[in-house]
């Protein structure tokens, strides 16, 4: 029987200095796009204080941008096919630098929610473009040398998002931390609209654009993200705003996926999990999303809340984790080209299983040093982990499904950050809760060891004139919440190691992607 599959990219195909120019340009677009996720965590309270915003508003300033980036992911494949790669990414790179500048010179926090809505919009279009011309223009024999490239902008964006924020806050102001995207993202407009020539528009697919189909779409995955994100701290559907988000979530989910399988050209093409690799590939993006953002979420959160640390000392201590990623970018492109993916694939979460495994026996003394090693292993994790995930998912899938399955496979690596860090923040706030019940019945006057700290501590404050006894129990409370806090981070890092590990044998699931052929090149 004839085969009736698409036929894919061969090492025939044409691959000039320009495309490659162009392809570059694109992974520049996309660092920002992906770094301005994280770039504004670590000095939240300075814009804060510069917008006189209260602690409800200014969580928009980062929830905004995730809702219309989490929106753009799975549009951007429609988009592409109609408007061309060129057209979209150029706009998509003009608008966000316009919108970039607008954060910059906002005087409330209505019109920053507004204009980070509009960056988190346009910057998710150019996320997926790179991934689909990775899979599209590059032929097989070279992706041991794009993939690490896409992958490792993908993981260190939002890893060193933290540090850059806090370092341009620190020296200059919070306004830097959009105004540093002005002339990159001019640089990126321009070259996107020169050099990109990767395919061509197709403006009848405008006639049948499914309006219905994106008002749900919107309504599924903003509703699914203002629920994950405001979820945690307002007590998830006791909250008006949260329970009715949900419903809109549950419709507007129920209204996309039957659209989605009965129009002919559906806004969201979900026929590209159909092959097990993209199905497989996708849930470990799923994963990866889980481990990227709430690893790079915990990390802080223990250092700023436990240790005391400042925006610019968490940066600093972060920035291994980047720093492995980049020095192991080219081995894992080698052994991309050399080894069996799924062993890669299961070597990379053992790896990342076990630096999460070494945070459990962390203490409330923990610092840079003790957390060197795992930040190590975690970066060079993450790369061994990722490139056979791209290659995987993406490189078995034929070129006309390549738009629609990028937005589908970066859609589901947020999703997995904004399910984990949900989780995650719920899990931290129950388990410290409990830990501290559970340490304050073991800390009462039939305990002599309580007893004869509580009385040290009184002769101290004593001897300082202060009140000895109040301010003996206030100390000794303040030591029990910290210890519960740190009892609940290595509750979440064990629970992390055991799914890491767990699912390192979901590779063998997996088909191995086919290799070049020998001697190929250009």
């Amino acid at each position: 029987m004839a085969s009736t599959a698409a036929p894919t990219l061969t090492d025939d195909t044409e691959l000039t200095p320009r495309r490659i120019a162009a392809f570059m340009v694109m992974v520049l677009g996309m660092f920002m796009a992906i770094l301005d996720i994280q770039i504004v965590s670590a000095s939240l309270p300075d814009i804060q204080a510069g917008l006189g915003a209260s602690p409800d508003e200014i969580s928009w300033v980062q929830t905004s941008y995730l809702i219309a980036e989490v929106i753009m992911i799975p549009l951007s494949g429609f988009l592409a096919r109609m408007m061309s790669t060129r057209l979209l990414f150029t706009l998509s790179a003009a608008g966000f630098t316009a919108a970039s500048f607008m954060c910059a010179t906002s005087g409330s926090i209505s019109e920053m929610i507004v204009w980070r809505a509009l960056q988190g919009f346009l910057g998710g279009g150019m996320i997926p473009s790179v991934f689909a011309a990775a899979f599209t223009i590059f032929p097989p024999s070279k992706r041991s040398i794009v993939s690490p490239i896409i992958g490792l902008i993908a993981t260190l964006a939002p890893t060193v998002g933290p540090t850059v924020g806090g370092y341009l806050s620190h020296a200059m102001s919070w306004h830097w931390l959009f105004l540093v995207n002005v002339i990159p993202g001019i640089l990126v407009a321009v070259g996107a609209w020169s050099l990109i020539d990767f395919d061509r528009p197709n403006w009848k697919l405008f006639d049948r654009f499914d309006w219905w189909g994106l008002l749900a779409m919107a309504g599924f995955l903003g509703g699914l993200e203002f629920v994950l994100e405001e979820g945690p701290s307002n007590d998830w559907l006791s909250d008006h705003a949260v329970a009715i988000m949900a419903l809109v979530m549950v419709v507007g989910g129920a209204v996309t996926f039957w659209r989605a399988f009965t129009r002919e050209e559906p806004i969201v093409d979900l026929s590209s999990f159909n092959d097990v690799n993209f199905a497989v590939g996708s849930l470990f993006s799923f994963v990866m999303g889980v481990g990227l953002y709430g690893l790079t979420y915990l990390y802080p959160l223990y250092l700023g809340s436990v240790r005391g640390y400042d925006s610019l000392m968490i940066g600093q201590t972060m920035f291994v984790s980047g720093l492995a990623m980049f020095a192991s970018a080219p081995l894992a492109g080698i052994l991309s080209s050399r080894m069996d993916l799924r062993l890669m694939l299961l070597i990379g979460f053992m790896g990342f299983a076990t630096s999460t495994w070494m945070l459990t026996g962390m203490t409330a003394d923990w610092d840079f040093n003790e957390l060197l090693v795992p930040q190590i292993l975690r970066g060079m994790s993450l790369m061994l982990c990722m490139v056979p995930i791209n290659n995987l998912a993406l490189g078995t899938l034929p070129r006309e499904k390549m738009k629609g399955a990028s937005g589908l496979y970066n859609l589901t690596r947020n999703l997995g950050g904004a399910l984990g860090l949900a989780v995650i923040n719920t899990l931290l706030t129950d388990r410290s809760a409990l830990h501290y019940e559970r340490l304050s019945e073991s800390v009462s006057w039939t305990n002599p060891e309580a007893v004869s700290q509580l009385d040290a501590m009184a002769r101290n404050l004593t001897a300082r004139g202060l009140d000895g006894a109040s301010g003996a129990l206030a100390q000794m409370a303040a030591r029990i919440s910290g210890q519960a806090a740190v009892m609940s981070f290595i509750d979440i890092f064990t629970i992390l190691a055991v799914i890491f590990a767990t699912l390192a044998l979901g590779a063998l699931l997996m088909r191995p992607a086919a290799k070049a052929p020998a001697g190929a090149g250009h």
